[in-house]
């Protein structure tokens, strides 16, 4: 694991060039072997349908792909990267292994083929070449708008990039076919409105559960820990200045007062290690004196806060991070169980949470105190990001499946569909190229998130990751318009305050960024879709 607060590599310097270059050269022959692969699969998946469309679109859906994993999966992993819980290479390593599993496992076999019912095109006679373009023109706007701020470690809403490109397409599209009135009678202007209003509501609410839950443990686990260890030290000094005293004392004895001194405290010692030991059976003020120190050290109940709190905070985790899983993550699995039924696996894995916990508390007791807390909350947060992980691979990932997938269903059956079948391979494919592009370009963004707005611990990242789960699925239940980008940058904000070392110069572009995803990536749509008039 990386020491606390490290910095990130420097990938650019020239001393790493040689050690990163064979990672750099087998992540890009992944990627190559991947999209390889899926082309071959595809030619005959398609079957009579356009390949040269294919291909392109293709070539945009991977590298939408890629610049997700660089931006959206990079800022879920920041936390704790920043906070020294994981290197680079074992955050690229949970990635891998349970956003790919996300996403294959429970990413749904059918998806929206528009994004949020954001436009409405079946109001004009749209062909499915149209629709296609509509659909290539978002994801290559959406991509490059990606690339743009994850080359400045802006963590922004892959989301609101992927609706801004269908956006700025439809548009123009419908004033090809009815002029401006109806092309701008296509955008649902009230989910504009929504979104508009998760740039305010997302971070308020990730910052202010965060701020909560930080405070409380800091109050109730770290500063006890630091009042703890506080009055261990000072013990530790009284001990070191009774056995100096001891020492002169014992120097300026004649020799014959030296022999008998010594008996005394070899008979004293030897009443000490019996069962019935009392007291006042000690003869010399030296161990008199030591005894009364360490009676001292035994009051000090150094790990007592972490005993009493970590594992009702585990527990919570564990309940919120199986909810964000039953409820979000597995949802496109249709399991069939019944509400009760997931309250109850909730509560089960939440009572083998905190037993765990506990027991594990227990076994760090001789260790020392700042050791056992970095270690517990390093676990728990490990624990909250593969949950993350999970549930963005299932979820998220259709921010680039869903425009393709519906590219890829037009060319195979030549009609448009409210929905589009998600082949197997499309899951993998994706997954993989979502991997490599953290690797290539997410670690600005994880140096954003991980120490650029604020210094990590594992406690406070803990709490950001959990302040974060915790809000997503509130939201999700109540049906509040939310970005999980923007919750987990808010719950960042929130430890920030708390510490009271908030970047908030650093902020200020990335809120600029928020507002701008949007028109920008519509912008860029718009003109992808001219172009690609003049090519099909």
């Amino acid at each position: 694991m990386a020491t606390l607060n490290s910095p990130l590599p420097d990938l650019t310097a020239s001393g790493s060039r040689p050690r990163l270059a064979l990672p750099n050269i087998g992540f890009a022959l992944l990627l190559a072997l991947s999209g390889g692969a899926f082309l071959v699969w595809g030619a005959g998946y398609i079957g009579s349908g356009s390949l040269l469309i294919f291909v392109l679109a293709t070539l945009f859906g991977l590298f939408m792909a890629f610049n997700i994993g660089g931006n959206d999966v990079a800022n879920s992993f920041g936390t704790s990267v920043g906070a020294g819980t994981l290197t680079i290479g074992q955050a690229l390593g949970v990635a891998a292994i349970f956003e790919v599993s996300g996403a294959v496992i429970a990413g749904g076999d059918v998806t929206d083929t528009i994004r949020s019912g954001i436009v409405d095109l079946g109001a004009l006679a749209v062909s499915p070449l149209q629709f296609i373009r509509v659909m290539m023109a978002a994801l290559v706007a959406a991509a490059f708008w990606l690339l743009f701020a994850s080359r400045r470690g802006w963590p922004v809403s892959t989301t609101h990039s992927i609706i801004g490109g269908i956006v700025g397409a439809s548009v123009v599209l419908g004033v090809s076919l009815g002029g401006t009135s109806s092309a701008l009678a296509l955008v649902q202007w009230d989910e504009i409105a929504r979104i508009a209003l998760s740039w305010v509501i997302s971070p308020l609410l990730g910052g202010l559960v965060s701020y909560g839950l930080f405070r409380l443990i800091k109050h109730h686990v770290l500063f006890y820990n630091e009042r703890a260890e506080a009055r261990v030290r000072a013990i530790r000094a009284e001990q070191k200045a009774l056995r100096r005293d001891h020492r002169s004392a014992f120097e300026s004895l004649t020799e014959l007062q030296q022999v008998n001194y010594n008996t005394m405290l070899v008979r004293d010692m030897d009443v000490l290690r019996s069962e019935d030991f009392h007291p006042e059976e000690l003869e010399t003020d030296y161990y008199r004196k030591w005894y009364a120190i360490e009676r001292q050290r035994d009051e000090v109940e150094t790990h007592h806060a972490l005993q009493l709190w970590v594992p009702l905070v585990a527990a919570l985790g564990a309940a919120v991070i199986s909810a964000m899983l039953l409820f979000k993550g597995l949802k496109h699995m249709e399991l069939g169980l019944a509400t009760l039924t997931n309250y109850l696996i909730m509560a089960m894995v939440a009572a083998i949470a905190w037993a765990t916990t506990f027991l594990f508390v227990r076994t760090l007791r001789q260790a020392p105190l700042e050791r056992a807390t970095f270690l517990l909350f390093s676990w728990m947060q490990v624990f909250t990001a593969c949950g993350f992980a999970f549930s963005h691979g299932a979820n998220d990932i259709a921010n680039a499946v869903g425009p393709f997938a519906a590219i890829l269903d037009v060319l195979r059956t030549g009609v448009i569909t409210s929905s589009a079948a998600v082949p197997p391979m499309v899951m993998i494919s994706f997954g993989i190229t979502l991997v490599v592009g953290l690797w290539f370009i997410g670690k600005e963004v994880i140096a954003t998130v991980g120490h650029g707005l604020t210094a990590m611990h594992p406690a406070s990242g803990f709490c950001a990751e959990l302040g974060a789960a915790c809000v997503v699925m509130l939201a999700s239940s109540l049906g509040i318009p939310v970005s999980s980008t923007h919750i987990l940058i808010g719950a960042v904000l929130g430890i920030g305050i708390v510490n009271r070392q908030t970047n908030w110069g650093l902020m200020k572009p990335i809120a600029l960024a928020w507002v701008v995803t949007l028109p920008a990536a519509g912008i860029i749509a718009a003109a992808a879709f001219l172009v690609s008039g003049y090519l099909f």
